[in-house]
């Protein structure tokens, strides 16, 4: 879900199925993006199992490419913990 009034550096994506462990997970890792100004995310309800996610970029960078960015690394780290335990 994009947010009004902007143009694609200010977007709140809606995360299904997810708590706060992919939430605060993510939010560390798209941080550590110098060209981020904002990253949170709140879960609406304790009921529903669905987090939104906010990314705020500085410039004209699209706030989707950290937002995978984030994701390509949080993974990164997690099969590096699995085969690290393995």
């Amino acid at each position: 879900v994009q947010a009004d009034g902007t143009d694609g550096n200010c977007v709140t994506f809606v995360l299904h199925d997810e708590d706060h462990t992919l939430g605060n997970s993510l939010r560390y890792m798209v941080m550590k993006n110098p060209d981020v100004e904002f990253c949170g995310y709140c879960i609406t309800h304790p009921s529903e199992s669905k987090i939104n996610f906010r990314i705020q970029t500085r410039g004209a960078l699209p706030a989707v490419e950290p937002f995978r960015k984030g994701l390509t690394d949080l993974l990164g780290v997690c099969q590096h913990v699995l085969n690290t335990f393995e």
